[in-house]
């Protein structure tokens, strides 16, 4: 997502506070950092090892209509009309470690938003104030949207949590034409007495900017919001998703927010100032910057990023 625009504006300039993913890296996954070096000297480039080139504009559909993303060869894949079932709410695997575990998904935007700029522009209360529903979200240089990228993040993400027994839901699964807005997506968690919810995201900045960042929810304790009793988890949560994600894709944190740690602390953000389980945002890479464009638009390395997110909660769920 990017920082311009409603529920995301500039972070602050913040101290430096290098330590919580360092100690989660130590304590999560000893040789990840280790890994990134490698990846950095055998494709230093930032290719991503057979990433294809950026993906063609979206084609959402007008309300009513299939809305598409591409598979791993670029074909598109056909995602479910508003008025067939929704497979937002999932059934758990039988059995498994995380029988009994409620995981919700949140794919940031919405491929039909920008169809429905009134709609997503009318204002909400996020607690600390009143922002916009949502944004369109951004996208590569070449017309992969954000929206694309994180329905298709969670949707792997979905097979892989289910295969291990957790249930799983959607915040929206392309079946609905626009939003939710972002206090909605934040009440679908809460309502669902979730374990531990993902906000999915990819970022919008400027070229050059590069690398994952985790968005952790701060201490808010003004209007409707009172995050104080998620702060804690939700660190949690964020530590352990930081250090699987280096593992799993080589990727490096942030070189342009979080001071190096892959970590960012906001209170701008409804979707964490109204929720009242353990919740994070992750921005997986800078759509905007080729290199990372390149990963982003990959099904193989988004394969990579699902893996990583999901041990991130699996792990984080087992304590």
């Amino acid at each position: 997502m990017s920082y311009v625009g409603p529920d995301f504006d500039p972070p602050r300039p913040r101290r430096s506070r290098r330590g919580p993913l360092v100690v989660a890296v130590a304590a999560l996954v000893p040789g990840a950092l280790a890994g990134w070096l490698v990846w950095q000297a055998v494709d230093g480039n930032g290719s991503g090892g057979g990433a294809k080139s950026a993906g063609a504009p979206s084609s959402s559909s007008a309300p009513g209509s299939p809305s598409t993303s591409p598979t791993d060869d670029g074909k598109p894949r056909t995602s479910p009309s508003p008025s067939s079932p929704t497979p937002s709410a999932s059934r758990p695997a039988a059995t498994g470690p995380l029988k009994g575990k409620v995981i919700v998904i949140d794919p940031g935007h919405n491929p039909g938003n920008f169809q429905h700029a009134a709609e997503i522009n009318r204002k909400v209360n996020i607690g600390t104030n009143w922002k916009e529903c949502d944004t369109t979200g951004t996208s590569t240089n070449g017309g992969y949207t954000e929206a694309q990228f994180t329905l298709d993040v969670a949707r792997r993400m979905r097979t892989i949590l289910q295969q291990q027994g957790a249930t799983v839901k959607f915040t929206q699964d392309g079946d609905r034409s626009w939003g939710p807005c972002v206090d909605e997506r934040a009440r679908i968690g809460n309502a669902a007495h979730a374990d531990a919810v993902v906000s999915v995201h990819a970022d919008g900045s400027a070229a050059g900017n590069r690398g994952f960042h985790v968005i952790l929810p701060a201490s808010v304790h003004a209007g409707a919001a009172d995050t104080r009793p998620i702060v804690s988890p939700s660190r949690d949560l964020g530590e352990r998703i930081a250090g699987l994600f280096v593992r799993e894709t080589g990727s490096a944190p942030s070189n342009y927010v979080g001071d190096g740690t892959g970590l960012v602390v906001r209170k701008d953000l409804g979707g964490l100032n109204l929720s009242t389980v353990a919740k994070v945002f992750i921005e997986c890479g800078n759509m905007r910057d080729s290199k990372d464009a390149a990963l982003l638009t990959s099904g193989a390395w988004r394969q990579k990023a699902a893996r990583g997110i999901s041990e991130g909660i699996v792990s984080f769920l087992h304590g």
